[in-house]
């Protein structure tokens, strides 16, 4: 049994020294009341900032409060700003513990003997306390600021409290912190605050709203003066230096929210981005565009908008980003990112096409196409000009973007190929559900997105590497292989308008930077696009209607090629003024010149009987492919015919007396309507000897219209007001017939059926007739009143 003596019982034995435990005890209660209590650091309110690439702020997005904020940390604030605010409100911040006794008991004694409230004493921690923790101005409300004063310092260090305040101090409004004061007042960087606006920030937390250099400029000054100098007193700064401070103007930048880029801050801006979203966007760029834009609202219809976006092609840098018109206009859907919209390209992926055609051999800069009437099962596609032109050249009839040559191309080269090597590069095609690519994608018969087609057309500047976009200085360069570099080459000549190696670039009257650009318009008239590579940037521009209406003589040349211009020009300016030297790209070691001749595009001398035209062309690694030929040829009508000739020079069969061959370039068949007379087959071929003719089966008839003569000049009735009506008819050629107007299908008739068709304005007309051979026939004709 124990027994209980003077010191305590056996099982619970008292302490000797009680007060020992005192402090231990204390310190329990702290650290409860810290786990009960915890410091109410702040958390992801929401707030962002958006910058450009050199810290300018684009866009905010504010806190629940409708407050916005640029966080900074200490060494990011000039230090001009950090040595006023220490002297003014805190001397003694890295060495007292948050509370300075000295301060409080001298605020306490000017407050009593004044009899009124002369200063607070309170330190920058006891500051950044109530911040975060508010209370009121009362005995219980100073013991819970010192309480949490106690946790600040406990839990962080004294640079972490600095950074609180720097970004947490109210400088009136809705602004909170020192970097979203020293854009808004003074549009700059904190970084970069003279001495005397950094002496301004320094005082205008102490009453944010009284002190408003806005809109009280005079107080804001006496402050500011006030601080000033006290920095004297303490001989912080240069006697002479806090002299000139004294003497400056409190001078204010125009108030400017940061409203930049709305549609590119709203897509960057996810769950988890972090409170300074960084993007590679030039400020005075985007400013200057949307501005540029803004002045383009009276010009274009009702409910149209309109995007821009400028890419620097070396870095892939987005340098501006233009989503949309005019953000707050509902009735033009200035809330939809058009560069991001799947749209209909129009005609801006055939430069792809030709530059894929180049390195697959199909084609030089000069091979000869066929712009004139084909059918392909129930595809008959026409031109967005009036009328074909009959034998063209690749690089023509890339720069003038004809429809039936790039269709031809996209035949022998392969939709599927094709599609499969822009997916490959980063430009994808969207089709409807269960649709394979087909020959109507080079005229638009696929969704694409600005943004994927500018990415692909940085090729023809990055040596044929198409780019994905860079948004953030985090972005990687992501790159991938579409062109060969002489590819790419070639195709950005043809598209800057010095196609012909045989003229030289340097006689122009007033040279300027070149800009290789294509127009696109998509079915329609819904989508203008244009989309430029210049020196050093890609430009992509897109108008149109967001909901997808049509809107009327809206195509790419009129709509979206004039701003392309003014953009570039606005470009080349800058780079100028900086000093920025546009040099040319030099020209791959794999192109080279040749002298081809039509109709085989192949090299000959030029007093070759089978050179009817020569033309120089770009090529690639000495390649000259010959000619291609359309799928749908008429069979047995080849370019190249050996023909056997008697002595008396009229052909005949091969086994006839003194028969000898002789090669005989012709033309394409389906052109044989747009050549001169002698250059079409019956000419070029010699007579058929009677008495040895060759035994070769007859081709069918040639093709002919029958109703109106080319040439003719045709009138209305007087006094009538109703449109002419033709009555019009083929006669040879076999199966059934194809009508055209203007390069416009207009209807199908059979061998023996007519074709009426109204003629409702004046002019010139352009009727072609396609039969299922593949034999062609036009003329032209007028029609006055």
């Amino acid at each position: 049994m124990l027994k209980s003596t003077g010191r305590g019982t056996g099982l619970w034995p008292v302490p000797r020294c009680p007060w020992l435990a005192a402090p231990l005890c204390l310190m329990l209660v702290l650290l409860a009341a810290d786990r009960l209590f915890p410091l109410p650091l702040p958390d992801d309110d929401l707030a962002r900032v958006v910058l450009a690439e050199d810290g300018t702020p684009l866009w905010r997005f504010a806190d629940g409060d409708g407050v916005w904020r640029y966080p900074v940390s200490p060494d990011e604030v000039s230090p001009y700003y950090l040595e006023a605010l220490l002297t003014y409100e805190d001397r003694w911040f890295y060495r007292h513990p948050g509370v300075n006794p000295l301060a409080l008991g001298r605020a306490a004694w000017q407050n009593l003997s004044g009899g009124r409230l002369v200063s607070g004493g309170s330190t920058l921690s006891m500051q950044v306390a109530r911040l975060l923790d508010p209370h009121g101005r009362s005995y219980a409300g100073k013991l819970k600021q010192l309480w949490r004063t106690a946790q600040l310092e406990w839990h962080l260090s004294k640079e972490e409290i600095l950074g609180l305040y720097l970004n947490r101090a109210p400088f009136g409004g809705t602004l909170q912190g020192v970097a979203a004061a020293s854009w808004s007042y003074l549009g700059k960087s904190p970084a970069n605050l003279t001495r005397a606006e950094a002496a301004l920030l320094a005082v205008l937390p102490q009453a944010p709203s009284r002190l408003r250099p806005d809109r009280h400029p005079e107080r804001a000054r006496a402050a500011r003066d006030k601080v000033l100098k006290r920095l004297d007193s303490f001989a912080v700064w240069p006697h002479a230096a806090i002299a000139d401070a004294l003497e400056e103007p409190v001078l204010l930048a125009p108030r400017q929210e940061p409203r930049l880029a709305p549609l590119l801050a709203r897509r960057l801006n996810k769950a988890g981005s972090p409170p300074l979203i960084r993007t590679t966007l030039d400020a005075a760029l985007q400013r200057r565009l949307e501005e540029l834009l803004l002045g383009w609202r009276a010009r274009l219809p009702e409910r149209t908008s309109a995007a821009i976006l400028v890419v620097e092609q070396p870095s892939m840098a987005v340098r501006a980003y233009l989503g949309s018109l005019d953000l707050g206009d509902a009735k033009r859907f200035g809330h939809v990112d058009m560069i991001a919209a799947q749209r209909s390209p129009g005609s801006t992926l055939k430069p792809f096409l030709y530059g894929m055609a180049l390195d697959a051999g199909l084609i030089h800069s000069e091979s000869l196409l066929q712009d004139v009437p084909r059918r392909y099962g129930d595809y008959r596609p026409g031109n967005f000009a009036a009328g074909f032109s009959g034998a063209v050249a690749a690089s023509e009839a890339l720069a003038n973007s004809l429809n039936l040559p790039a269709v031809q191309l996209l035949e022998a080269y392969g939709p599927k190929r094709f599609a499969g090597e822009l997916r490959s590069a980063g430009v994808p095609l969207a089709l409807p559900p269960l649709a394979e690519p087909n020959l109507a994608l080079i005229l638009g018969g696929a969704g694409s997105r600005l943004e994927e087609l500018v990415g692909g057309y940085s090729a023809f500047a990055r040596g044929g590497k198409a780019a994905r976009l860079r948004f953030q200085p985090q972005d990687a360069l992501y790159e991938r292989r579409l062109l060969s570099p002489g590819a790419a080459w070639i195709i950005r000549r043809i598209l800057s308008g010095q196609a012909r190696p045989d003229r030289d670039p340097r006689a122009q009257l007033v040279p300027r930077p070149t800009l290789a650009w294509k127009t696109g318009t998509s079915y329609g008239f819904r989508d203008a696009w244009a989309i430029g590579v210049a020196p050093r940037h890609v430009i992509g521009v897109w108008i149109g209607r967001p909901d997808g209406t049509p809107v009327a003589g809206q195509f790419g040349l009129a709509s979206a090629a004039p701003l392309l211009l003014q953009v570039h020009d606005l470009l080349v300016n800058r780079d100028s003024q900086r000093g920025i030297a546009l040099s040319a790209e030099p020209q791959p070691a794999e192109v080279g010149v040749a002298a081809i001749c039509w109709p085989l595009g192949q090299p000959m001398a030029k007093d070759d009987p089978n050179c009817r035209r020569q033309r120089f062309a770009w090529t690639l690694t000495g390649t000259t492919p010959p000619t291609l030929q359309a799928l749908d040829q008429p069979l047995g009508l080849g370019l190249l015919e050996n023909v056997w000739v008697g002595a008396g020079g009229l052909r005949v069969d091969a086994s006839c007396p003194g028969a000898e061959s002789r090669p005989i370039a012709l033309w394409p068949a389906p052109l044989e309507p747009w050549l001169p007379r002698r250059e079409r087959r019956s000419a070029r071929l010699p007579a058929v000897d009677a008495s040895c003719p060759p035994l070769r089966a007859p081709v069918a008839a040639p093709l002919s219209i029958v109703g109106v003569r080319q040439g003719d000049r045709l009138r209305r009735p007087a006094a009538s007001a109703e449109p002419l009506r033709l009555r019009l008819s083929a006669l040879g050629g076999s199966g059934r017939r194809w009508w055209f107007v203007d390069g416009q299908p207009l209807g199908e008739t059979t061998a023996e059926a007519d074709f009426n068709h109204a003629f409702s304005r004046s002019g010139r007309y352009q009727l072609s007739v396609l039969d299922e051979s593949g034999q062609t026939a036009r003329l032209e004709f007028g029609i006055g009143d």
